[in-house]
């Protein structure tokens, strides 16, 4: 039988197993040293890098994250005249398709493109996934001659396979480049900070595009950029970048991992649009899952696998969950708030994304500031405050009467929404980088991504199915039906965003337990090591008065 004391030991030892505690001064020493090794291989280092060499190359990992959000938006603020040019302008489900064929792939392809740099190298795969982003963006927008919304939607899928390659290997380059501390963060930081301004660019210059001249040209010239950025990053990205792993390639785990993503969202995605009383839907969401399970167990049995199972448990298993919450409730914020803008505020395309710049100041703030928090209060904290972003700004924006003025709700939505984004992001960046090994940047920098984009279009797959069965019987071409079905997808968003602060406050209220018991026991080590101490003492003294004697 066990006694209070080994109890209370037992309990602090399980928490801390679940929250691990923030690296002590040697174990940070530690990964300093390897962290030095590895990044002084590159050519040329951290050290010798001259500030307008470090400037553009920065500037050229950032782009992957700009042009992969300006990807995202491309369709979200366009969407009326696609939808018009392939006859789908009054199915909401097949327009967010448009959207969410992107993000599915983005999210899906990024778990094993990571493990690939790990291998073949993060520069040469960063080349690659720009190629291959060109290409398809190319093609993309020569499928508006196809007249089918249905290959629209698999060439956007596979546009987003570029970004799928470059956004995990960005990471890596950073994570791997510069040794840990506050460069690193910076750099760290303004990766995530760019994120609003690609949302905002990209719903910009496709609305500019489709109102002065035709939709296709915002693909045509993201094809344009990404093969300027590809050829020039292969000047000035240093080379020699990282530690290539030794291990093998997990295929079984990529098979069933990847499709069991596939599955599972594009059964989420489909059901608003056919039902979920079509056999095929539910059919394979089945199948999903029962992958996914697979995927699981093999991840356990594989020497080398895609995602080490202790990633996902302990603290990166919160921050993981957290994003995922939060970024699937952003996903909801995003689509509707320009749905809103365009059908019922009635602005035009350009006009639509003008009025979301605002939030592009606050991303920078959001993420600068994360960058030095993230080394100054608990990694929960800072998720915390996230998630509660996340959640007032969809509230405010959910729960605006129509005809409302732009600067009541809206505007107030449009600066605290950012700060989700660009808090959440850089952490879970910094925090997942610290925590893997050198070799396996690629790896980190992919999980972060694959629950980013996944859950971003998971989360219009959810809201889509509330849509459409809280309006399957009213009136389709009806104003009102419109507005409520807009509404009841806010909901499904204020929902996650939610589940987000209530798995974050979770998050804070263990680790700060945890925290405080680990202060305690240490209390006690120094207080069993200063009292023999003591002891002795007073034996030495008495020993020596006696010989005086």
């Amino acid at each position: 039988m066990s006694t209070p004391d080994q109890e209370d030991h037992n309990s602090i030892h399980s928490i801390h197993e679940a929250i691990p505690s923030e690296p002590n001064d040697e174990q940070l020493e530690r990964q300093l040293t390897n962290a030095s090794v590895v990044s002084i291989q590159a050519s040329p280092n951290f050290n010798e890098i001259s500030l307008p060499h470090e400037i553009l190359f920065i500037g050229l990992i950032c782009m992957s994250q700009l042009l992969t959000q300006a990807a995202v938006s491309q369709t979200m603020n366009t969407s009326e005249q696609v939808a018009d040019t392939f006859g789908v302008e009054s199915n909401p489900g097949e327009i967010s398709w448009f959207s969410a064929s992107f993000s599915l792939t983005v999210g899906t392809f990024i778990l094993i493109s990571g493990r690939l740099g790990d291998m073949y190298g993060y520069k040469r795969m960063y080349i690659v996934g720009y190629a291959w982003f060109c290409i398809f963006s190319l093609i993309t927008g020569f499928a508006a001659f196809a007249k089918s919304s249905i290959f629209f939607d698999v060439m956007r899928a596979c546009q987003g396979m570029g970004p799928a390659i470059m956004m995990p290997n960005s990471q890596a380059i950073i994570g791997s480049y510069y040794p840990p501390g506050g460069r690193k963060n910076i750099c760290m930081a303004a990766f995530g900070a760019v994120a609003p301004t690609g949302f905002i660019f990209g719903a910009i210059f496709s609305g500019i595009f489709s109102q002065l001249v035709w939709w296709p040209w915002t693909f045509w010239v993201c094809g344009m950029v990404s093969a300027l950025v590809a050829t020039i990053a292969f000047f000035v990205i240093p080379a020699k970048i990282g530690i290539r792993s030794a291990g093998s390639f997990d295929y079984l785990g990529s098979f069933f991992g990847v499709t069991g993503l596939v599955l599972i969202n594009f059964s989420w995605n489909q059901g608003p649009v056919v039902g979920w009383h079509v056999p095929y839907v539910y059919v394979l969401l089945i199948i999903g899952f029962i992958s996914m399970g697979i995927f699981v167990y093999v991840e356990k049995k594989v020497k080398d696998p895609l995602v080490p199972p202790e990633v996902l448990s302990g603290e990166t298993g919160f921050v993981l969950a957290c994003i995922a919450a939060g970024w699937s409730c952003f996903g909801v914020w995003l689509f509707y708030t320009f749905r809103w803008s365009l059908l019922i505020d009635g602005d035009g395309p350009i006009l639509s994304a003008t009025k979301n710049i605002p939030s592009l100041f606050t991303g920078y703030v959001a993420a600068f500031m994360t960058a030095y928090l993230v080394r100054k209060i608990p990694s929960s904290l800072i998720l915390f405050l996230a998630m509660l972003s996340f959640l007032v700004g969809i509230v405010l924006m959910g729960t605006r009467p129509v005809g409302q003025n732009y600067w009541a709700q809206k505007f107030v939505s449009l600066i605290i929404t950012p700060f989700g984004m660009d808090m959440s992001f850089p952490a879970g960046c910094i925090i997942l980088s610290t925590t893997l090994p050198k070799s396996q940047q690629g790896i980190a920098g992919s999980l972060v991504s694959t629950f980013v984009n996944y859950s971003i279009s998971i989360g219009l797959g959810f809201a889509g199915t509330v849509q459409y069965y809280m309006t399957k019987d009213m009136d389709p071409n009806s104003i009102e039906t419109t507005i409520y079905g807009m509404r009841m997808a806010f909901r499904m968003g204020m929902g996650l965003a939610g589940l987000g602060v209530l798995v974050s406050a979770l998050f804070m209220v263990l680790q700060y337990r945890y925290n405080k018991k680990q202060a305690l026991l240490a209390q006690e080590q120094i207080t069993e090591k200063t009292t023999p101490d003591s002891a002795e003492s007073k034996e030495s003294d008495e020993d020596e008065v006696e010989n005086v004697q």
